[in-house]
């Protein structure tokens, strides 16, 4: 899926509607091309050039560094070399403010392209702490406001939930020892927390399978038995979605837990630890890893 304003998948691109994507005139894109060489590189018949998606991702990130008052020279070299060197460190705060700017317009690629470049730049750790969570709570006081943003929500979330995918992909090569794992009660929706989680594990070497949502108790208990991981991690965003009885079954069978989240707040988990942030719940992990 591409949203307004994204290349369409494995589409070509005249020269006239990339600039109008990004919103430039035809002379410049053609300028770009002949200073930078960054031009079409398609060729669809003997006459014509197209730009590639590729291509227009690129272009699209070169503009976003030329808006952050970069050279355009050295915005070319950076977008199209696949090397950061020549451009300095973006501010978190300005970060920010392009994600939930592209948030509110709802554009998909952007939101895309802007994840991914944070995601590489800080980490997913990082990400979550610095950029994420100021949009998401921003978000959550204007519905409080009584500012119905249900959809930027959701083009925000659903893209930083493929963004991780994307990120998470690069750690394949993990080894493939005990390790977290990392579920929702069978109830929940609400998984970014966790995913999150995952992939902080991941990229500082603690390997960790996400479950995803809505897996039943019993294929749970199941896996956690034949998987046998060092620790699981069972989420609960709110009181309604806990499940104390997955809890105590997955105690009987001998796994170590730490229930994670607001939902399970002020409840009796006989002595299961409880963890209500990022930091804490890497801490539990990393320490039942290492032990």
């Amino acid at each position: 899926m591409s949203g307004p304003g994204g290349p369409r998948a494995g589409g070509s691109w005249t020269p006239g509607k990339v600039a109008e994507v990004l919103g430039v005139s035809p002379v410049t894109l053609r300028t770009w091309a002949s200073r930078y060489g960054v031009g079409p590189t398609l060729r669809a018949d003997g006459r014509h050039r197209r730009y590639s998606d590729a291509d227009v991702r690129k272009l699209q990130h070169m503009q976003r560094l030329i808006d952050r008052g970069i050279p355009a020279r050295e915005a070319a070299a950076a977008a199209f070399s696949g090397s950061g060197e020549t451009v300095p460190d973006v501010p978190v705060d300005r970060l920010v403010g392009e994600l939930e700017q592209a948030a509110e317009d709802l554009e998909f690629a952007a939101i895309a392209a802007l994840l991914d470049e944070t995601l590489d730049a800080i980490g997913a750790a990082a990400t979550w702490a610095d950029v994420l969570l100021p949009i998401l709570r921003r978000l959550g006081r204007r519905w409080a406001g009584g500012d119905v943003c249900f959809e930027s929500e959701w083009a925000l979330t659903t893209e930083v939930s493929l963004a991780l995918q994307r990120y998470v992909a690069r750690f394949a090569t993990v080894p493939t020892e005990r390790g977290v794992l990392i579920a929702c009660c069978p109830d929940e929706r609400h998984s970014l927390p966790v995913e999150v989680l995952r992939a902080s594990l991941l990229e500082i070497g603690v390997p960790a399978l996400y479950l995803g949502q809505l897996v039943p108790a019993e294929t749970m208990a199941g896996l956690a038995f034949k998987l046998d991981p060092v620790l699981v991690v069972l989420w609960s965003m709110s009181a309604g979605t806990v499940d104390v009885l997955l809890r105590e079954r997955l105690r009987r069978q001998g796994t170590e837990v730490v229930v994670a989240g607001p939902g399970w707040e002020g409840l009796d988990v006989r002595g299961a630890p409880w963890v209500n942030d990022l930091t804490a719940a890497l801490d539990a992990a990393t320490a039942h890893f290492k032990a």
